[in-house]
């Protein structure tokens, strides 16, 4: 059976059939005191089903402590022009912010910003490597 994958549009959230392996090979959640990361596949804005138990997490902490800010950082690897990865960047910190907002995040809690290639989680030129820096990370306490 097929991996649910999150397709997050300008619309609600919607669970999908992943077709064609789309997010094997991910790196799973990762979490440090207070902070997270999604990762994504290549080229792509979409949200792994495997990150929704986080972000329902998140989402619920978010929209019971309105005092609380988020601010989601878009990255990509180092494939594609520099405009390119910064667009791609931001349409992954965006598709995180929908999510959260579906469980109830006000607009003046969160904030997407993009730095593209710029911030590189692992550096080398393979898989590996590009796996790691398809991200969009979760910084709590951050100022929108």
């Amino acid at each position: 059976a097929a991996t649910p994958v999150v397709r997050v549009s300008q619309g609600p959230v919607a669970l999908l059939p992943d077709g064609a392996n789309r997010g094997a090979g991910l790196p799973s959640a990762s979490a440090a005191p207070g902070e997270a990361s999604i990762f994504f596949a290549f080229d792509d804005y979409s949200i792994n089903s495997e990150y929704l138990s986080t972000l329902e997490k998140l989402g619920r902490y978010l929209s019971a402590a309105p005092a609380a800010v988020l601010r989601v950082e878009g990255h990509a690897d180092e494939r594609g022009s520099h405009e390119y990865n910064l667009a791609l960047g931001q349409k992954r910190a965006e598709a995180v912010l929908r999510a959260l907002r579906a469980y109830g995040v006000r607009d003046n809690q969160v904030e997407a910003v993009s730095f593209g290639e710029e911030r590189p989680r692992a550096e080398g030129h393979e898989e590996s490597s590009w796996s790691q820096n398809r991200r969009a990370d979760l910084r709590p306490g951050a100022k929108p």
